[in-house]
Order: C-alpha cells, then sequence, then structure tokens
C-alpha cells in the first residue's frame, strides 16, 4: 500500500529567501515561513500560536520564489516534508524537517517599485505568476 506525504501551509515569511547554487548549477531556495493557529485554552482564554516551517525550493521555482519573496509576504506552499540529519561538531546526531515544496503561490500583491528616474526602467508588475 503506498502513502502520502503532502503538506500544505498559508503563512507568512519570516526571512527573506536565500538562494545558491550546487556544485553542479541547480538552484536552491531556502526561507522559512510562520503559520499562525489560533484556539480557546482549557480556561476558555483565546489564544494564538505560531508553528515554524523551513522551505526548499529547486530550480526555477527557488528562481522565482528568490526574486519575488521578501520577509513578511503571504504565501501559498505545497509540497512533502523531508528529514535530515547529520553528525554536529560536538559529535551529536542533528535533524531538520523541512518542506520541499513543488507550488508556491504568492497571495499578496508585489509592493511597486521605487520610482526611477531613468525613462526605461519599469515598474514591478502588480501580480507576480505563480510557479508550481
Amino acid at each position: 500500500m503506498a502513502g502520502l506525504n503532502k503538506v500544505m501551509i498559508i503563512g507568512n515569511l519570516g526571512t527573506d529567501p536565500e538562494m545558491r547554487y550546487t556544485a553542479n548549477g541547480k538552484a536552491v531556495t531556502t526561507f522559512s515561513i510562520a503559520c499562525n493557529r489560533n484556539f480557546s485554552g482549557a480556561d476558555g482564554e483565546r489564544r494564538e500560536e505560531t508553528e515554524w516551517f523551513s522551505v526548499v525550493t529547486w530550480d526555477k521555482l527557488a528562481e522565482t520564489c528568490s526574486q519575488f519573496l521578501q520577509k513578511g509576504r503571504r504565501a501559498y506552499v505545497e509540497g512533502r516534508l523531508k528529514t535530515r540529519s547529520w553528525d554536529g561538531p560536538d559529535g551529536n546526531k542533528r535533524y531538520r524537517t523541512e518542506v520541499i515544496a513543488n507550488t508556491v503561490l504568492f497571495l499578496d500583491r508585489a509592493q511597486a517599485a521605487p520610482m526611477s528616474d531613468d525613462p526605461g526602467a519599469e515598474a514591478a508588475p502588480d501580480e507576480i505568476p505563480a510557479m508550481d
């Protein structure tokens, strides 16, 4: 029987995306995203908790996220969870669970580009196409 590994997140970026390239030239962009959850506690008080997710994007999606996303922007991320491990400098095993995204939708409008004295300069588009 096959399993299912799928995650869907809507939240705000907590960091600006960081893009780099692997040794073989593949683009990879990482960023964190925060999702809030409102609930009532046992005492009836309304509470809010924030869960942080590390997101990894690859190839064209990585380039697009790096170009158009920034800290504070709202986004929908869909992908799968992957946990990787490594040995830390102290010899202890470290673990990190990441969302490997295959779809990222930009949910808020891009901010207008600053005005320029250059007549050939173009303003940023109001809406940026989503990539998947």
